[in-house]
């Protein structure tokens, strides 16, 4: 699937997770914090693309409605996105999440998608901390997780720290220090495809000369007391991170706290790749948007909260005969 279609998807039909507030001692779900100024979240401009020539030769293309793919005539059409003002701060209340957490999660995207060609598949591994360690420093987790991560082969990844879980039955935040890792296992999890599961039903643990990964975890559980679990295959790297930072959280004693970690094989140190700057191509030719001025009388919504909101849409080149998008000179926007 396309990138731009990708994203468009739900989440990994994660559960949504309301940011309601939650804080203990130095933590702080993110999103919590006071609006950075007065054009967070407010309108920026349009970005289109009004290639006409290209689309009507093309004439069709895919995308997401109502998280499902369909194929939509564009004769005609724009592809058209509107864009918005974010302050990219992990702490913002309006910014964080389209903001911050949809670049970011973009950024750690492109990094493991890279180490992927080298290291496999990338899974999403919950590392459980038992209330015995909550007294440690998050310096001090963090060691002790990484210790885990490689005894039990986990080579490299990013990870992000959660203090707090969700109590779905009486709605609400309570402190509960875990990490996410979102990374590799050398050799793979091969415990997901174990003839042993699918015969008997159950991991087979007691078989103490398995080498599997559940079998290995279970006998550093003895020595370490973390538990490690890995999720089931990702849709994508985007929504699995994209989800996770939502619900991260942040030390308010940090003026910049590092809210994802890369360790081991994608550390900066060990793996380099080349900062890409993000384009946002169009759906129907691949060329890049630019900016645009829209002349029409149509109402341009540009409330998220509004029913009628449209994040991404395909609109008519021309109203009543008059073109109405009209692509700005570079002056106009330096």
């Amino acid at each position: 699937m396309h990138s731009k279609l990708r994203r468009l998807v739900d989440f990994e039909d994660e559960p949504e997770v309301g940011n309601r507030w939650g804080s203990f001692g130095n933590w702080q779900l993110v999103g919590n914090g006071g609006v950075t100024n007065k054009y967070c979240g407010t309108f920026f401009r349009i970005k289109a693309c009004s290639r006409i020539e290209l689309h009507n030769r093309i004439k069709y293309a895919k995308v997401i409605i109502d998280g499902k793919e369909r194929v939509v005539r564009t004769t005609g059409k724009v592809d058209r996105k509107i864009v918005f003002h974010y302050c990219n701060k992990p702490s913002c209340n309006v910014c964080y999440k389209h903001g911050w957490a949809t670049r970011l999660a973009g950024s750690i995207e492109r990094r493991l998608v890279e180490a992927s060609k080298r290291f496999g598949l990338i899974e999403h591994i919950i590392v459980g901390i038992p209330s015995k360690f909550w007294h440690l420093s998050y310096k001090e987790l963090k060691k002790k997780v990484f210790q885990g991560c490689l005894a039990r082969g986990i080579i490299g990844g990013v990870l992000i720290f959660h203090a707090f879980r969700y109590n779905n039955l009486r709605p609400c935040w309570y402190y509960s220090p875990h990490f996410h890792i979102i990374g590799f296992i050398f050799g793979g999890y091969k415990c997901r495809v174990c003839k042993i599961v699918k015969e008997r039903g159950k991991c087979g643990i007691e078989n103490r000369n398995c080498l599997g990964f559940v079998n290995r975890n279970f006998r550093e559980n003895e020595k370490d007391g973390l538990y490690f679990k890995v999720k089931g295959k990702r849709k994508t790297v985007w929504g699995t991170a994209r989800y996770q930072l939502d619900h991260a959280s942040i030390d308010v004693t940090k003026k910049r706290f590092r809210v994802a970690t890369y360790f081991g094989v994608c550390s900066y140190r060990k793996l380099k790749v080349t900062a890409e700057k993000h384009k946002d191509l169009c759906r129907i030719c691949k060329h890049e948007l630019t900016w645009h001025d829209y002349l029409g009388s149509k109402r341009l919504v540009t409330n998220r909260n509004d029913l009628d909101f449209k994040l991404v849409s395909f609109e008519d080149l021309e109203e009543n005969g008059v073109r109405v998008y009209v692509e700005r000179a570079p002056e106009k926007y330096g």
